[in-house]
């Protein structure tokens, strides 16, 4: 059977992320679209049951123990290794659980990297817009300022750990119809590391943990353009690393929040403006509503409801390429006169001259209680 980490070329403590890009590198190159080459197809499917396995942890963890028997619930026939008892131990040794007989290989571990951090923060949409500085404030594990992380007292040191005599590593010995099998496993008391620290050595600041859990203000720089699902990583501000290994990292997985005077499609942004009939007849300077703040503008002449009007340049900028920006698009609702008509203050467009305004005034006195008049004498 093929190993599914050499499949992937990746090594067996590959991170998720490494795996994620070098299944897809794999799949483009083995796709049957673009490789027509004989067997490319059939590696193709080897590699995405590879990934499938590996990319979840669960899969992993069994594969690992017990190879391919472990994730197909069966092997070459045999029954199911769940009602196998003792048996499951010879499994283990043929399919990758641990040596079989012999000293076998010592499994100490090393520097482990820190768990990573979510943080969910909410946004405006100007401040997506436009990019921001928000503080918050984290708990987080810090590596012990008291013991610099080993756990220890000052002056005290590691013990040996007597379950596995420093080995990091213990055997246990089944007895099976096909003989007796011994396989070699992680130290469980001292988690491979060969070492323990006594009761009495433990650094008093973090019982011994070598990490301790504090409250932390962050200063998160927001770009501009950001969209809601989006995440930000800050690099070392996850948990501490255990054994002097690196910090994890803290994501903030951003949402933006909405405004009621606008709509956002990428990096378009939409609204709506309502102007009376005259303005859209006689067309007028009206103020809108922007990202940017109120603006003025020029409401052509002859407008008709509905129509959509281009505001170039202020919508939303493109992440990573802040000058290349979106549009605004004003769709334009015009407020016809209902029931009795009566010419309003509101419905003179503003920059109509006082000779404008005294004919409109007589257009209103002559179209009194007949609107349909009106287009007659416009």
């Amino acid at each position: 059977m093929a190993d599914y980490y050499n499949l992937l070329n990746v090594s067996r403590d590959t991170d998720p992320d490494t795996l994620k890009r070098s299944y897809r590198r794999l799949a483009r190159q083995y796709h049957p679209d673009v490789n027509s080459e004989p067997g490319a197809e059939e590696r193709f499917k080897e590699i995405g049951r590879a990934y499938e396995v590996l990319s979840d942890p669960e899969q992993r963890a069994r594969y690992d123990q017990f190879g391919e028997a472990g994730v197909s619930g069966a092997a070459g026939g045999m029954p199911d290794m769940g009602d196998m008892g003792g048996v499951a131990d010879l499994f283990e040794s043929f399919f990758g659980g641990g040596a079989a007989t012999g000293r076998g290989s010592q499994r100490r571990q090393g520097p482990t990297q820190g768990d990573h951090l979510r943080l969910d923060l909410t946004i405006s949409l100007r401040e997506a817009v436009f990019g921001t500085t928000r503080e918050v404030t984290i708990r987080h594990l810090e590596t012990c300022s008291t013991c610099s992380g080993n756990g220890l007292k000052p002056g005290r040191r590691l013990t040996t750990c007597p379950t596995c005599r420093g080995q990091g590593q213990v055997r246990r010995t089944s007895r099976t119809p096909f003989g007796v099998i011994s396989q070699v496993t992680t130290c469980p008391a001292c988690g491979g590391r060969g070492q323990l620290i006594k009761p009495e050595d433990r650094c008093g600041a973090c019982n011994g943990q070598g990490a301790t859990q504090v409250l932390k203000k962050l200063r998160i720089t927001i770009p501009r353009g950001v969209e809601s699902d989006q995440q930000l990583r800050v690099a070392g501000e996850g948990n501490a690393g255990e054994r002097g290994g690196p910090a994890g990292d803290l994501f903030v997985q951003l949402q933006v929040g909405s405004d009621p005077r606008f709509q956002r499609e990428g990096t378009t942004i939409l609204s709506t403006t309502e102007v009376s009939y005259l303005q859209a007849i006689l067309g007028d300077t009206i103020t809108v509503a922007t990202v940017e703040g109120d603006q003025s503008i020029e409401l052509p002449a002859g407008t008709q409801p509905g129509e959509v009007l281009t505001l170039p340049g202020l919508g939303v900028p493109k992440l990573g390429n802040p000058v290349a920006r979106g549009d605004h698009l004003l769709t334009v609702k015009v407020r016809l006169p209902k029931g009795r008509f009566s010419l309003k203050e509101r419905d003179i467009p503003s920059g109509l001259s006082p000779e404008g305004r005294s004919l409109l005034k007589q257009l209103d006195k002559k179209a009194q209680g007949n609107p349909s008049r009106l287009g007659g004498f416009l």
